[in-house]
């Protein structure tokens, strides 16, 4: 195909993730832009409808019971933007990442993979712990952000309130594109920042529909909603004197960040951030290799895998490799290279993947998400790639925050145990660490979030048929060293040192005390701090 059509295919897609604390919205947020793009007919299942508690997008069995998302499922829909050629439509990527307190590594890895993200925060808690570490993986990987306040048909905090919050804390200069017009818990709609006129809402039965929207001019809206239009054009005329509004140079710098006010649940505000994504957010762009030149998009084919999962389907025992496209045409049973391996890797089982629901890819362009079936010999990082060679960095490994060693019950199943071992360890579900002192029996496991825990012993049962005992330790971060640094470490107190998998060498500490103690009293010694380590 040639780079002309490729360039264009690459124009009309979008590839972002959602990131947010739990509890923000962000699955209620995920079924309503699926409702806007007519992939489904109704968002009931996230309202609790006929008994149902997980979303489209969920799929593990543990999922469905806790109502939480542990994995993440790669969305893809159309979108006819205003302006758009219906014919010609805008193509949306939305990389699902996993919305419990407890999520895994797999939630960071998900931000390797887009070239933009939305930050839902809650409109009562503002800024929570773990949408800070994942703004934190967007500004170390040079995303830009486009900012949501959810929930605003409940009480919360002024916008201003919000804009400061988020100003002070991670420097990030919010730029509303809307002021909402009604107070927290009193939604009625948006004043449109840019054309001056007001959106306003109806309400659909239990936010099952789409909202429907009237677009009145100004005289009609301080007619219609009286002091909470004036109130709205008062703030809209603030911030315009405070020299927020938009700069697609400075959002693309990650300076500034456009803001939308919506309610998910109510479906207020969902197209305004469809059209929000389409018109600001940074279509695919090339990508740097080792050998730091840059594979244009619209080179032959190279690819990243971001994410290996497997389990998905109990009854066929697979394994689904993630790819995030970065240059040129896929095509389906096209044989590529694998760069960490040299081998050729064929593609005949390509799938899109909506929760359990998947379907046959035929072909797919840079900024889409490919899941390749069957792929044993993928680890996350890897490339793939059409002549001429190249190889992508690796996806660094995230600092994790909880430790626990792993031991199988009965000896007759140690074999079965290493490999379901080296399985997750590959998927990123956690990272493996060991020592000359626990062997190869009792592996550390380090994750971001302890429910990763349950689900290796859970998987490890359902899919190896091994049970294991799983024990805490007492450490609460890690830090990365060196062989030279390893032996005084090793005699501190409170301190344990392992080597990862990969080949990093990681100091584990009891509690963020002892690490300043000891990286004051030896100044001397390598303890860098991992991405999204916390303070």
């Amino acid at each position: 195909m040639s780079s002309e059509v490729i360039g264009r295919e690459v124009k009309r897609r979008r590839t972002f993730a959602i990131i947010s604390h739990p509890d923000a919205g962000k699955s209620t947020m995920t079924e309503a832009l699926a409702l806007h793009a007519r992939m489904i007919s109704e968002a009931g299942a996230v309202h609790g409808k006929g008994g149902r508690r997980s979303t489209v997008s969920d799929w593990m069995e543990m999922e469905k019971a806790r109502g939480i998302s542990v994995s993440s499922t790669a969305l893809q829909f159309k979108y006819s933007a205003s302006g758009d050629d219906d014919d010609f439509p805008h193509v949306i990527n939305l990389v699902d990442t996993p919305g419990h307190s407890d999520f895994s590594e797999d939630t960071y890895r998900v931000l390797t993979a887009v070239d933009a993200a939305v930050m839902l925060i809650d409109a009562a808690k503002g800024l929570e712990p773990q949408t800070l570490k994942l703004f934190q993986v967007c500004r170390h990987r040079g995303i830009p952000v486009i900012t949501v306040v959810n929930k605003w048909d409940r009480p919360g905090q002024t916008p201003l309130e919000l804009i400061d919050e988020i100003s002070d804390r991670i420097g990030l200069i919010p730029t509303p594109l809307y002021v909402p017009v009604g107070i927290a818990g009193d939604y009625r709609g948006l004043l449109d920042r840019r054309t001056g006129e007001y959106i306003k809402f109806t309400r659909t039965a239990g936010g099952a529909k789409i909202a429907p929207e009237d677009i009145l001019d100004a005289e009609t809206a301080r007619a219609t909603e009286g002091a909470a239009w004036i109130a709205a054009a008062e703030e809209s005329e603030l911030l315009g004197e405070l020299g927020q509004d938009h700069d697609q140079e400075m959002f693309l710098a990650g300076q500034t960040s456009p803001m939308i006010f919506t309610s998910a649940m109510l479906n207020f505000g969902v197209r305004q951030l469809l059209e929000a994504l389409v018109e600001f957010a940074p279509p695919p762009r090339g990508r740097v290799a080792i050998d730091e030149s840059t594979r244009e998009v619209t080179d032959p084919f190279s690819a990243v895998v971001f994410k290996v999962q497997a389990g998905m389907d109990s009854s066929h025992r697979d394994r689904l490799a993630y790819m995030r496209i970065v240059s040129g045409e896929f095509e389906r049973g096209m044989v590529v290279n694998h760069a960490q391996t040299g081998k050729p890797f064929a593609t005949k089982y390509a799938q899109a993947v909506f929760g359990r629901d998947r379907a046959t890819v035929d072909t797919a362009f840079p900024g889409d998400v490919v899941g390749l079936v069957n792929a044993m010999a993928l680890a996350p990082g890897d490339t793939l790639y059409l002549d001429p060679k190249v190889q992508f960095p690796p996806i660094p490994s995230f600092a994790p925050e909880h430790f626990s060693s792993l031991r199988v019950t009965t000896a007759d199943k140690y074999k079965q145990f290493r490999k379901a071992i080296d399985q997750l360890d590959a998927e990123g579900v956690v990272q493996v660490l060991r020592n000359d002192l626990r062997g190869d029996a009792s592996p550390v496991l380090a994750a971001v979030g302890p429910m990763q825990f349950e689900v290796v012993t859970a998987r490890m049962k359902a899919e190896f048929n091994v049970d294991t005992i799983i024990e805490p330790l007492g450490y609460s971060l890690a830090r990365r060293t060196d062989e030279a640094s390893a032996p005084e470490l090793t005699k501190q107190r409170g301190v344990e040192v392992f080597t990862r998998s990969d080949g990093a060498i990681l100091a584990l500490f009891s509690d963020k005390w002892r690490l300043q103690y000891i990286e004051k009293e030896h100044s001397d010694l390598v303890l860098e701090p991992l991405v999204a380590a916390a303070d």
